[in-house]
């Protein structure tokens, strides 16, 4: 059986140089964007969508760290499809899109597409999106067809700090946990994982984080939830609905006057 694989990142030693959003895109072919002037200090990409399947985010913090400090830090972080555990994106795909592979990724099959949109709102990460010119969905593979040949993720490759690694999941889990009590013992209490916990709302995710501040300063959800988590109470609560109005409507029929024996 093969082992589930997946991405640790490590914030604190991104230096924002972008190499993985240009690595992605080579190695996939996606379209080019953010090209233009976005005011938003140096990110020219906003955020995850069809054409940017690895975003690095720059988040200028007020406030000096230390008398001789500059008055803001940098937080830099290289986004990514989360490849959760438990994907609603899964659930409500209609056509068999979006599959879970032998690596326990996610990866959606652009030729079975048929551009529904459904797994769009149903990432609690708003990751998933359509393309403009084509009108289907498309996201991180991981690099489906770089594993199946026992190469490491484009973006992994060519990462120069090691901010993102690539490995089996368990063990990328227990390195990072390792990683954050080191920056604890070196001063940085606000250290902590995103997305490493198997019993948060997603069932953990195959992508996860090393945060140096509350999630929401990195624009994600601080308490994700699988979007399809209430579907089967839901259908059972649907089910019961139909069946008692069925009922209702037999009762009314057997009642009605043409129904009964004149005597």
């Amino acid at each position: 059986m093969t082992e589930r694989m997946g991405f640790f990142t490590d914030t604190s030693v991104c230096i924002g140089c972008k190499a993985c959003e240009v690595a992605c895109k080579e190695w996939n072919a996606i379209p080019s964007d953010g090209a233009g002037f976005t005011g938003m200090s140096y990110d020219n990409t906003i955020g995850l969508g069809a054409d940017t399947w690895r975003h690095v985010a720059f988040i200028e913090q007020p406030g000096a760290l230390a008398p001789s400090a500059p008055d803001f830090r940098w937080l830099m972080s290289s986004d990514v499809c989360k490849h959760c555990t438990h994907a609603a994106c899964l659930d409500v795909c209609p056509t068999g899109a979006l599959f879970r592979t032998e690596f326990g990724t996610v990866v959606v099959q652009e030729d079975v597409c048929n551009g529904c949109g459904y797994c769009v709102p149903a990432c609690p990460y708003g990751v998933i999106d359509k393309r403009a010119d084509d009108g289907r969905v498309w996201k991180c593979t991981m690099c489906y067809d770089r594993l199946s040949a026992g190469q490491e993720p484009a973006c992994a490759k060519t990462c120069p700090t090691e901010s993102i690694q690539f490995g089996e999941l368990d063990e990328l889990r227990g390195r990072a946990q390792q990683r954050v009590e080191q920056l604890h013992r070196d001063g940085e209490p606000r250290a902590r994982l995103y997305g490493a916990d198997p019993d948060d709302g997603v069932g953990g995710t195959g992508a996860f984080f090393l945060l140096l501040d509350e999630p929401e300063v990195y624009g994600l959800p601080p308490d994700p939830v699988v979007t399809t988590r209430d579907l089967p109470a839901m259908w059972r609560r649907a089910g019961l609905a139909a069946l008692t109005l069925l009922a209702g409507i037999a009762a009314a029929s057997l009642g009605h006057p043409t129904n009964r024996r004149r005597p």
